[in-house]
């Protein structure tokens, strides 16, 4: 079981010509609502993959019985949520322009639960963006933990930055993230990715780069038509993981975590376009070659 730790959110993603100055104003050339949240965009790729995930989650109490609760149920998410009375579920505002660069204003809401609760101690669980003190209490807790920063970045103080690199197995980061991360704990690249046993740094169109065992691969990213670029990021940790719960080496679940990745940017949504383990199998195949690479420990 993959517990997956984070926000559940409803998105508003618009498209605009360009991003505006500060004082400014643009036009608005497409707007549409959607299931998101970075935690349960990853738990609802897990299981569209085939595996077993438990959403660690706050909502409101706007939440229960609605459209989006069907849709984790008929994809076989667990649901271990805090429901916060009085509240509503968290709300994302994203903006994209024609270059594919985005801006996000993010209301918490329930999830301001976070930093007054007590997680438990999980087997395998992935911090996504969520209150840092948790995150901090959840990596100290973890037999075995990944980590990725997301848009929270700005949350978070050096000290509990280096006190989850301290703790965590695998850090997931995009290249802004990385030169955040650095910026705020005075470390290198170099010395961010000595913290830790695995790193994988995304870079959109220019692939990813995996960093194990003082080793280095780059993985080229698969070539598709972006409608939207939101939900990119969710859709790779959501490949790679499930890939090493089955036993997949890290450069091979790095090349699954790209290949779901291509599927999400190529509809509008974070989880509109989630491929199944054999989709995905047929289209890491054309990519990346041998379909043995990931025959894992399951088989469908």
């Amino acid at each position: 079981m993959i517990h997956v730790a984070g926000h559940t959110a409803i998105d508003h993603i618009s498209r605009v010509g360009i991003l505006p100055h500060p004082n400014s104003s643009v036009t608005i050339t497409d707007r549409k609502i959607f299931y998101g949240g970075g935690a349960a965009n990853i738990a609802a790729g897990i299981s569209r993959l085939g595996g077993a995930v438990t959403l660690v989650s706050a909502v409101g109490d706007d939440f229960s019985g609605s459209d989006y609760d069907a849709w984790l149920d008929s994809l076989g998410v667990k649901k271990q949520f805090y429901v916060v009375p009085g509240t509503h579920t968290p709300t994302a505002f994203m903006f994209t322009d024609e270059a594919g660069d985005q801006i996000t204003f993010f209301e918490w809401g329930a999830s301001d639960i976070f930093r007054v609760s007590e997680p438990p101690s999980f087997p395998f669980v992935h911090m996504a963006t969520a209150d840092p003190v948790f995150n901090v209490k959840i990596a100290s807790r973890a037999e075995f933990s990944s980590f990725d920063p997301g848009q929270d970045l700005h949350r978070y103080t050096a000290d509990q930055l280096c006190e989850i690199l301290s703790h965590i197995s695998l850090l997931f980061a995009n290249n802004h993230e990385v030169e955040g991360m650095c910026r705020m704990t005075g470390l290198s690249p170099d010395g961010l990715i000595d913290k830790v046993p695995i790193a994988v740094f995304t870079s959109g169109s220019r692939g990813s780069m995996l960093y194990c065992r003082g080793e280095e691969w780059h993985i080229p990213a698969v070539p598709v038509r972006m409608a939207d670029p939101t939900g990119a990021g969710d859709a790779y940790r959501a490949g790679f993981l499930t890939a090493f719960s089955r036993d997949l080496p890290p450069l091979t679940c790095c090349r699954v975590g790209t290949v779901c990745a291509s599927f999400a940017v190529e509809v509008a949504g974070c989880q509109t376009n989630l491929p199944g383990w054999g989709q995905m199998a047929e289209r890491y195949t054309q990519a990346f070659g041998n379909p043995e690479d990931i025959r894992g420990t399951w088989q469908h």
